[in-house]
């Protein structure tokens, strides 16, 4: 029997389901996320499909020959993809997650309190690194080197296209991902309230040595 090894490649729309399982199953603090958002459109919805049906050419997703098990997909400019989210994608939302009526109370509440804020995206200690990532992975496929390749994909993508740097924001707690994004050449950006996240940040061209804040 013939085993395809996985390999990287622009997403399809036909990925739509498979990047929304992938999402969900990784989106808290980098494990499954089910138990605590019940409606799996949720998370997707917020963190993956505005992604890739807004840029798609800045959507890739690994395909294990059957589906796709991991993906890295993000924004060249991050001010845009917010104009573009607010006038383009959410009205899509507005049925299914109606917006609050008051302060969230519940995980769920939450992340529809994020949806309906993507200027939170922007923030002036993020200037100087325009574009910004989304990248998950299943456990199956993680430590195998697919997570560094989708990111060497992203970082070229975004080189070709002129942008100089790029950021993501991360769960604090998840020391496993802060581990892989040191490893990477990512640095700690600090910003003056951060929450639960922290911002790192690097540049898209992969041939400069990484310099710490810049």
């Amino acid at each position: 029997m013939t085993t395809t090894r996985p390999h990287i490649r622009p997403y399809r729309p036909g990925d739509r389901a498979a990047l929304g399982d992938v999402c969900v199953r990784t989106a808290h603090e980098g494990g499954d996320s089910r138990h605590i958002y019940p409606d799996l459109e949720l998370m997707p919805s917020i963190f993956a499909t505005p992604y890739a049906e807004l840029e798609p050419d800045l959507a890739f997703v690994l395909d294990d020959g059957e589906r796709a098990v991991g993906y890295v997909l993000g924004t060249a400019d991050t001010a845009a993809f917010v104009r573009n989210y607010r006038e383009h994608w959410l009205p899509r939302l507005r049925e299914r997650f109606p917006a609050l009526d008051g302060p969230p109370a519940t995980p769920n509440e939450e992340m529809i309190d994020l949806m309906y804020r993507p200027e939170r995206m922007i923030l002036p200690e993020l200037a100087g690194y325009p574009a910004h990532l989304h990248i998950d992975l299943l456990p199956s496929h993680q430590g195998q080197g697919h997570g560094r390749a989708l990111m060497h994909t992203f970082l070229d993508a975004l080189h070709a296209k002129g942008v100089a740097a790029v950021h993501l924001g991360m769960v604090t707690a998840n020391t496993a991902a802060r581990a892989f994004y040191d490893r990477l050449g990512f640095h700690e950006i600090q910003v003056a309230d951060p929450g639960p996240v922290t911002y790192l940040g690097r540049r898209t061209d992969r041939t400069a040595p990484p310099t710490a804040g810049a």
